[in-house]
C-alpha cells in the first residue's frame, strides 16, 4: 500500500482545514486553533496549495466555501473522529480523560439538566469540562458543522441529526402569591384579563406556549419579554403578571412566598424535551459516555 499523498502530507492540516471550514473566519479559526491569525492564513495558504484549489472565497458577507471546501468538510467531518478514536483506543475511561464538550442549552435546561448532569460528571470524571453555551437559532448548524457537540431542545431536531428524548413536561401558570385573580381556579377569562411574561426563546416567542394557545384560539396580552426563563419568575412577585413555564422549573421557586403556582386554565398539553447531536459522534466512546450520563444524572434527579 502506497498510500503516497498521506506520506508527503502534514496531517495536522487537516484539521486545520475542518476548523477553517467550520467557522469560515480566520480569525475565529486561529483562536480555536491557538494560533495567530498571520500563522492561520499561512495554515489556509498550504491547504491552497495541497488540494489546488482555493477553498475559501470571499463573498458578500465574508469567506464562502468553494465546492471542493464542502466536500472536503463533509469528508473531514467523518474521517477525523475516526481517526482520533484510532489514536485513542477503543476504551473512554472517564476517570483520567480530559474532554470539553460542547453543549447548547436555554437557561431552562441550564437549570434542570445541567445541575444533576454536573454533579454525576464531577464525582466519576473530574477533568472533564462542560462548555455550556446560550441556545441560538445556529446551533443544529453548529452540531452538524461541528461547532457543538450536544445540544437540548424541544420535541425534535432537523435531519440529519439523531435525537434521543429525556423526558416529557408540562405547564403550571406562576402568579404573585396575591394576585388579584384571587384563590379560585383560574378560567379562561381570568387568565386573559392579565398581563404575561413571554419568555423569548426564539423570535421573540416563548415558542410551544405560543402554538398551543394560538392552536386553541387563545391570544395573551403581553405585559413582558424577558430572555430567561428564571426571569420571568423572579418578576412575578408583586405584580398582576401571570407566567406560564415548563413545571420542573417552576417547582424550583414553589417555595418562595411570594408567588404560588395555578393549574392553566385549558390543557396545553406536553411537549418532549430531547438531547440531539450529529451521526458522527453516535459511535465514538466518549460522546456515548456523555449521553448516557446525561439520561442517568436526568433519571436520578426526576
Amino acid at each position: 500500500m502506497q498510500l503516497t499523498h498521506v506520506r508527503t502530507s502534514d496531517l495536522n492540516l487537516l484539521l486545520a482545514a475542518l476548523v477553517l471550514f467550520e467557522e469560515r473566519k480566520i480569525s475565529a479559526a486561529a483562536e480555536r486553533f491557538h494560533l495567530s491569525q498571520p500563522a492561520m492564513s499561512r495554515l489556509l495558504q498550504r491547504l491552497r496549495e495541497t488540494f489546488g484549489d482555493e477553498l475559501l472565497v470571499r463573498g458578500a458577507s465574508g469567506y464562502e466555501l468553494t465546492p471542493r471546501a464542502r466536500q472536503l468538510q463533509e469528508e473531514l467531518a467523518v474521517l477525523l473522529p475516526r481517526l482520533d478514536r484510532l489514536i485513542a483506543g477503543p476504551r473512554f475511561d472517564p476517570a483520567s480523560a480530559r474532554e470539553t464538550f460542547r453543549v447548547a442549552l436555554t437557561d431552562y435546561a441550564a437549570l434542570i439538566v445541567a445541575p444533576p448532569l454536573m454533579a454525576r460528571l464531577s464525582a466519576a470524571s473530574p477533568g472533564i469540562v462542560l462548555d455550556l453555551q446560550a441556545w441560538s437559532d445556529r446551533a443544529f448548524n453548529d452540531l452538524e458543522r461541528g461547532r457543538l457537540d450536544l445540544a437540548f431542545w424541544v420535541d425534535d431536531a432537523p435531519a440529519p441529526l439523531v435525537c434521543a428524548p429525556l423526558f416529557d413536561e408540562d405547564f403550571v401558570c406562576v402568579m404573585d402569591a396575591d394576585h388579584p385573580a384571587g384563590d379560585a381556579p383560574l378560567t379562561v377569562e381570568r387568565y386573559l384579563d392579565f398581563p404575561h411574561v413571554v419568555i423569548g426563546v426564539l423570535g421573540g416567542k416563548q415558542t410551544v406556549i405560543e402554538q398551543r394557545l394560538e392552536a386553541l384560539g387563545i391570544h395573551r396580552t403581553i405585559g413582558l419579554r424577558v430572555p430567561f426563563f428564571a426571569a420571568a419568575v423572579l418578576t412575578v412577585p408583586h405584580t398582576p403578571l401571570i407566567a406560564t413555564l415548563p413545571r420542573r422549573m417552576a417547582r424550583l421557586y414553589a417555595s418562595n412566598p411570594a408567588i404560588r403556582l395555578v393549574e392553566p386554565p385549558v390543557a396545553l398539553g406536553a411537549f418532549r424535551y430531547i438531547m440531539a447531536w450529529h451521526p458522527r459522534m453516535t459511535g465514538d466512546p466518549a460522546h456515548s459516555w456523555l449521553r448516557q450520563s446525561v439520561e442517568g444524572a436526568i433519571g436520578n434527579s426526576t
